[in-house]
């Protein structure tokens, strides 16, 4: 799937895209609140000032994903692997973080789950 498919389908009121392969996909700015990526591998993305509320990213494949400003509030993201991404200034309020890979995550000015900002 690519992007524009993507888009395209997510506007016309489809959340569901598990499993999907967006590898280096460029997804920067959009609105996918509510969108269901489960198990989605969405590694090397842009997904910098990408609103991601509410979204289900549960064992989503995220290394080296670029998340800046990104919006994750309500986010689950139980079971993701985030290794090596880029939080800074990412805002997770109210996200699940179960069992989260987190392994050398960039945090700057991120405001994490319990609404502390690191």
């Amino acid at each position: 799937m690519n992007p524009e498919e993507l888009l395209t389908r997510y506007q016309a009121g489809e959340r569901d895209f598990r499993q999907v392969d967006l590898t280096e996909a460029d997804l920067s700015g959009l609105d996918l609140n509510g969108i269901d990526f489960s198990g989605a591998n969405l590694s090397q993305a842009n997904l910098s000032g990408t609103n991601l509320s509410r979204a289900t990213l549960s064992s989503a494949i995220l290394k080296n994903a670029n998340l800046t400003g990104a919006n994750l509030s309500e986010a689950d993201l139980s079971w993701a692997d985030l290794g090596f991404a880029n939080l800074t200034r990412a805002n997770l309020t109210g996200a699940t973080m179960t069992a989260t890979i987190l392994f050398r995550v960039r945090f700057k000015d991120t405001i994490m789950p319990d609404g502390q900002e690191r």
